[in-house]
């Protein structure tokens, strides 16, 4: 288990949460932010980036990002100072709140998945280190939240009426066949890269690998 954060120049100064609700990135820059996914503990956002395109300065809670493409995004801070970071693909990374303006300094649109933080505090479930026909790396860790590699095997099995004590945010890195059933809602059988399920603490749901082969997500469990 580990820390990875950008660093402390882009991750900014800690915000007061009037600031951070006051400059919302979803309501100060929904061109390249979109809400796709909330509940009282955490909130989904897809990121989308054109080639040399910039946001406006805004602010983010407590987040966890997960690259869809190789980045290289510049962060100017509210000060004027600013770093180039590199983003690999299909990585995480944890990052405490704080406010910036990003600028996509690559040739190729970026696409992200943001999993933001809700709450004074961290939760206190306790997060997998294993689970049953799943192999599973830690790509970010921080006080909310974990993010996996998540490959499960053609046996992978959560039977009907599975909970967790804690929130996941299912993000599939391809096409792939995978059976994922929540409460209420009829099941979801195909995905294709960057589809997003948020499974809450506490619903009913089932799971299965319904191919043949192993198949690939990033798993981001909060507490």
């Amino acid at each position: 288990m580990f820390l990875r954060s950008i660093p402390v120049v882009v991750a900014c100064a800690l915000l007061s949460p009037s600031v951070v609700l006051a400059q919302d990135a979803v309501r100060t820059d929904p061109a390249h932010y979109t809400l796709i996914a909330e509940n009282a503990t955490v909130r989904v956002l897809k990121i989308s980036y054109g080639p040399g395109e910039k946001s406006i300065m805004h602010s983010h809670p407590d987040a966890i990002v997960i690259p869809l493409v190789a980045s290289k995004v510049r962060f100017t801070m509210p000060d004027g100072t600013a770093q180039d970071v590199d983003m690999p693909n299909e990585s995480a990374t944890y990052s405490p709140a704080g406010v910036h303006t990003p600028a996509n300094l690559g040739a190729v649109r970026i696409e992200a998945v943001l999993i933001e933080f809700k709450g004074a505090a961290p939760g206190t479930a306790a997060l997998p280190t294993a689970r049953p026909g799943m192999a599973m790396k830690v790509l970010a860790e921080g006080p909310r939240g974990m993010a996996y590699r998540s490959t499960a095997e053609p046996t992978f099995q959560e039977p009907a009426g599975t909970t967790h004590d804690y929130d996941q945010v299912v993000i599939a890195l391809g096409a792939v066949k995978m059976s994922l059933t929540l409460e209420g809602k009829a099941a979801r059988t195909t995905w294709v890269r960057g589809d997003v399920e948020l499974i809450g603490r506490g619903v009913r749901h089932a799971s299965s690998n319904a191919g043949n082969t192993p198949v690939d997500f990033i798993i981001v469990a909060i507490k």
